[in-house]
């Protein structure tokens, strides 16, 4: 009845719609110039659903829906909720790889340049992605001969006291604007530079720079037309790897080479008649989709994370909805865009070349991925053989602690299936109710919350599928456009699911002591048989519950190899944590002791000053400076610091 209302308020106006089942967990989102015929085309007996979206239809409980002025609005909108749900039934075209972006953050007086993993929606500039880090790091080692701007965390504004400058500044890798020796505008003319190389815009730098180094020669300041020579002999070296292709101007071409589930999509960069990059995104369809509509999803989400978008993309078919792509691409780009699939000519044999080298990369890697497979199958069989499992260890989840004397005491949990890290099932707790150092009863806590988590949701789901879908309608609370689904928490477990689902085989870090440990959790739960293994570090031993000697296997036993590498990633995990909560207490806490200093006040005077240090130093009337600070405040920061 609830489903039957909720299609009947739908409107015919342009929007999204958002299909929820009956546990309220998004499902799907998807777009319409007119809501209403598209959602309830869903389900009419008539519909030719693919199998996906038949399975996804049989789930569905409720529909919300948002409307929007457009369709192009409406794109945007759907490409953000897709991003932050991850709904089990869009297409998910998610490369396992993080590949790395260059940052140039424009929005600071004196703007630093540095290597990321994630692009985010900060007002910064971003570059890439790149395929190869290691090229990468090479190429940002002569950029920044060429271009000397500081990659430091420090926060310099323009008047701030002068500093003592680092090692870069002597190298010639930086102008130390800490020192105040060189204005913002002075500054942002090589931050420019950088961007406009970055942009594809290399002959114009390196004429200019060639024509400053004939005028200093000229005027025999020849230090200064050395320096000029060095740069372009190291532009000269980053523009030898692009290579040099006929057609001008910039566009992106994009091959496609697919094997049933198996999928490559190359991506050549085109700036100025070079092909500065080129990034390979391998993906292993769940299901059979048509190309059309999965080259629509991935230019979404690809140009989603782009700051500028060229004027001409190629690609070798045209997209699913093509005409709101591309005005949506067109509003984003802030000017024409060209959405092309050649069939001669130069720009098709662009497009050939990037289709070939898709091929060739699909090819390597669908062999890496069976090789991976048959590793995993065989390590998975040695894991049951040995530790004496029912079945083989589909899921593992894997546990350790991190503290430092006690302090900012945590915990991770990994969680691997089919031999593969699954990144949003991780979860970070804070150790709650161990006081000093007890890495033993930590490690007990973080167990015990988990597997509690997942009891109690288990008797949720098994209340909800008995009860009448009215009364599981009303246990629920909140809206699900209001909960982050996925993704790693902060650290309350409570503040998440998917813990319902128990795993095959339970590893922690550690040997007899903290098996122990993980069986008091277990036991106290009424979970005795949930299979559990700890793996030591020290001689990379196996302790089972209930047998006095360890399992000791060779290192290159594929059971040991992956038992490690889900052990190290854990350790990884919790360590990074700990060093984030760490870093914010350090950095934090003695604002938090000075009365009237609240987070707002905190940050402003943090984001003026860059460091407690910073701030310290600082007079009464510099303090006085930031938003917020009165009198009285800046002499009790000063008092307390």
């Amino acid at each position: 009845m609830a489903l039957k209302d909720d299609l009947a308020a739908i409107p015919a106006k342009p929007g999204v719609y958002i299909m929820l089942d009956r546990d309220e967990k998004v499902l799907y989102v998807g777009k319409a110039a007119s809501l209403r015929p598209r959602v309830r085309s869903y389900f009419q007996p008539s519909a030719a659903l693919t199998p996906r979206l038949a399975r996804m239809v049989e789930q569905v409980e409720r529909v919300d829906f948002i409307t929007t002025s457009s369709e192009v609005e409406a794109l945007a909108l759907e490409c953000n909720l897709i991003k932050e749900h991850r709904p089990k039934y869009n297409v998910k075209l998610r490369d396992d790889k993080q590949y790395p972006w260059l940052k140039v953050t424009v929005g600071e007086d004196f703007p630093r340049v540095y290597i990321v993993r994630r692009p985010q929606k900060d007002g910064s500039r971003y570059f890439g992605p790149y395929t190869d880090a290691g090229a990468l790091r090479e190429i940002f080692r002569l950029l920044r001969k060429v271009f000397p701007i500081r990659t430091c965390k420090r926060k310099i504004t323009w008047g701030d006291k002068p500093q003592r400058p680092c090692l870069n500044y002597h190298i010639g890798r930086c102008p130390g604007p800490c020192t105040g020796r060189i204005t913002p505008e002075a500054y942002r003319e090589t931050v420019q530079d950088l961007i406009g190389f970055l942009e594809g815009k290399t002959e114009k730098l390196a004429t200019a720079l060639g024509r400053e180094m004939e005028k200093a020669a000229e005027n025999r300041e020849y230090e200064k037309a050395a320096a000029y020579r060095d740069k372009l002999w190291a532009l000269e070296r980053v523009l030898a790897k692009q290579t040099v292709v006929s057609v001008t101007g910039e566009r992106d071409v994009f091959g496609w080479a697919r094997q049933e589930y198996d999928l490559l999509i190359q991506v050549l960069q085109i700036r100025g008649g070079r092909l500065i990059n080129k990034v390979d995104f391998y993906f292993l369809l769940e299901d059979p989709e048509e190309d059309a509509e999965i080259l629509r999803s991935f230019l979404l989400q690809y140009y989603d994370e782009q700051d500028r978008i060229p004027r001409e993309i190629l690609v070798p078919f045209l997209p699913a909805d093509q005409e709101t792509l591309t005005s949506w691409l067109r509003e984003k780009g802030g000017h024409a865009v060209a959405l092309l699939c050649p069939k001669r000519g130069e720009k098709r044999q662009l497009l050939r070349m990037a289709e070939e080298n898709a091929a060739t990369r699909l090819a390597e890697e669908t062999k890496r991925r069976r090789q991976e497979e048959e590793g995993f199958a065989e390590a998975q069989g040695r894991l049951q053989e040995v530790l004496g499992l029912s079945r083989p260890p589909r899921r593992i989840e894997a546990f350790d602690v991190s503290n430092f004397h006690g302090d900012e005491a945590v915990a991770a949990m990994v969680v691997f299936e089919e031999g593969r890290p699954r990144k949003d099932s991780y979860r970070r707790f804070k150790i709650r109710g161990v006081e000093g150092i007890n890495d033993l009863a930590m490690l007990e806590e973080a167990i015990r919350r988990r597997f509690a988590r997942g009891l109690k949701e288990r008797q949720e789901l098994a209340g909800l599928r008995t009860a009448p879908p009215d009364a599981a309608a009303e246990a629920k609370t909140g809206s699900s456009l209001e909960r982050k689904e996925g993704g790693i928490l902060e650290a309350k477990e409570e503040n998440g699911s998917g813990f319902a689902e128990f795993p095959d085989l339970l590893l922690i870090d550690g040997g007899k002591n903290q098996v122990q440990a993980g069986l008091r959790a277990l036991a106290g739960l009424g979970l005795e048989d949930q299979p559990l293994v700890g793996l030591a570090e020290e001689n990379e031993e196996l302790f089972l519950p209930g047998r006095g000697e360890p399992i000791r296997l060779p290192l290159e036993d594929r059971a040991l190899s992956l038992l490690r590498y889900i052990r190290d990633e854990a350790h990884r995990f919790a360590v990074t944590y700990h060093r984030t909560l760490r870093q914010k207490k350090l950095t934090g806490s003695a604002l938090d002791r000075i009365k009237g200093i609240g987070p707002r006040r905190k940050k402003a005077l943090l984001t003026r000053f860059g460091s407690i240090k910073k701030i310290k130093e600082a007079g009464l009337e510099e303090l006085m400076t930031v938003e917020g600070i009165t009198e009285d405040l800046a002499r009790a920061i000063l008092e307390e610091l």
